[in-house]
């Protein structure tokens, strides 16, 4: 069975990678600590939107992680430690909100509900939020990095190729005339050939 996704980790943040056989991520929030190499990941995540995403994403594409070390400051507003939390014990709803979440903006947009529901299987989070002593932390991921079995499923990759919708649109009428091919609207900033309309 494949354990880790190829390009894995699958989306860019700020973390460092370590070995990625561990069992353990690391998480420091808004704090900046020192990684150790035996996480598989190691970073900071301070929103309780993208980067819990990416924290997602990341994880459930490598099944050796089954643990998630969330230490380090809280961010002030955000909350993306409680929201990583709350997501793992209550989902989203159908709007993408995290359930239980008291971030500014949590809402999920990018993952399914199928990821998420993979995450909330595959690990355990071990919820440290204010700890922010090396020491301490190195004794917990030492604790975790071979503790337990890889997630008996292959990796999910999970990103959605969500599409923005265009704002353009056509203006219907022309306010300046740019010459007999083209007028402007000055309202939109958009120029047109005169047979658009």
């Amino acid at each position: 069975m494949k354990k880790i996704a190829e390009a894995w980790p699958i989306v860019k943040g700020d973390y460092t990678v370590g070995n990625p056989e561990s069992r353990i991520a690391v998480v420091t929030l808004a704090s900046q600590i020192n990684s150790l190499p035996e996480a598989a990941l190691w970073g900071s995540s301070k929103t309780e939107n993208l980067g819990v995403e990416k924290i997602i994403i990341n994880t459930i594409s490598n099944s050796n992680i089954r643990y998630i070390l969330i230490c380090g400051k809280e961010s002030r507003g955000h909350l993306a430690g409680h929201s990583l939390l709350a997501i793992h014990a209550n989902g989203i709803d159908e709007k993408g909100r995290i359930v239980g979440s008291e971030g500014a903006i949590p809402f999920i947009e990018n993952i399914s509900r199928e990821a998420v529901k993979r995450f909330q299987q595959q690990v355990v989070l071990l919820d440290r939020i204010g700890l922010t002593n090396l020491e301490e932390i190195m004794k917990i991921v030492r604790e975790y990095k071979d503790q337990g079995e890889v997630y008996p499923e292959e990796p999910l990759v999970a990103i959605s190729q969500k599409k923005r919708q265009s704002t353009f649109t056509i203006p219907h009428s022309g306010d300046i005339i740019v010459s007999e091919e083209f007028v402007m609207d000055s309202a939109a900033g958009v120029v047109c050939t005169t047979n658009d309309f």
